[in-house]
C-alpha cells in the first residue's frame, strides 16, 4: 500500500515518536540547568546496577557473536557518550565558581541523528533486513548496553571538564585579590 513502508509499517508510527524526542529535548536544553560535578557519578552508577542486574538476572547465551555484540553495544556506547560530553557546554560564574551546563546545537543535533539511527536500525532488525540470525534478546541488551555506557561516558567526559575549569577557575581566584593585583 502506498504510505507504508516494507512490513506495513506507518512512516507516522517512526516519525512522531521522533518529532516528541525533539521538542522534548529541545525545551530540555534550551536554558542552562546548574551543574554539580559532585552528584554526576549517582545517575551511572543506579543505571550501571540496573543493567548488571539485568543481565545477571536473564543473562544472554554466551557465545563469541553475543559477547562481540555486546562489546561493540558498549563501545559505540562510548564513542557516543563521549561526543555528546564534549558538544555540551559548561560555564562557570568566576565569582561564586557555580557552574551551569546546556547543550549547544550541535550536541542537540547530534542526539537528533543518534535517534533517528535507533529508529532505522530498529525497523532494519525488526524486519531482519540485515538478516542477522541473533536473538533479539541479544540485539535489546546490546541497544541497553549501549545507552548504559553512552550515559556513564557522556557524564565523564563533562565531569573531566567541569573539574578542570573549576580547578583553573580557583586558581584564578586565589592569584588575584578584589583589588584585581595578581600575587
Amino acid at each position: 500500500m502506498p504510505g507504508q513502508l516494507a512490513g506495513g509499517q506507518n512512516p507516522l508510527s517512526l516519525f512522531l515518536p521522533l518529532a516528541i524526542a525533539a521538542v522534548i529535548i529541545l525545551l530540555r536544553n534550551s536554558r542552562p540547568r546548574k551543574l554539580k560535578i559532585e552528584r554526576l557519578w549517582l545517575i551511572p552508577v543506579i543505571y550501571l546496577g540496573v543493567l548488571i542486574a539485568g543481565l545477571a538476572a536473564a543473562p544472554p547465551p554466551v557465545s563469541v557473536v553475543t559477547i562481540g555484540v555486546l562489546v561493540g553495544g558498549a563501545v559505540i556506547g562510548g564513542l557516543v557518550g563521549w561526543q555528546r560530553g564534549r558538544f555540551t557546554r559548561i560555564e562557570i560564574d568566576p565569582a561564586t565558581h557555580e557552574m551551569t551546563s546546556r547543550a549547544s546545537v550541535i550536541g542537540i543535533a547530534f542526539i537528533m541523528a543518534v535517534l533517528v539511527a535507533r529508529v532505522g536500525l530498529r525497523t532494519a532488525l525488526s524486519q531482519n533486513v540485515l538478516g542477522l540470525a541473533l536473538s533479539p534478546l541479544v540485539l535489546a541488551d546490546a541497544l541497553l548496553v549501549l545507552a548504559v555506557v553512552m550515559l556513564t561516558v557522556q557524564r565523564l567526559e563533562i565531569w573531566l571538564r567541569a573539574s578542570r575549569m573549576l580547578a583553573e577557575a580557583r586558581a584564578g581566584a586565589a592569584t588575584t585579590d578584589p583589588s584585581g593585583i595578581v600575587q
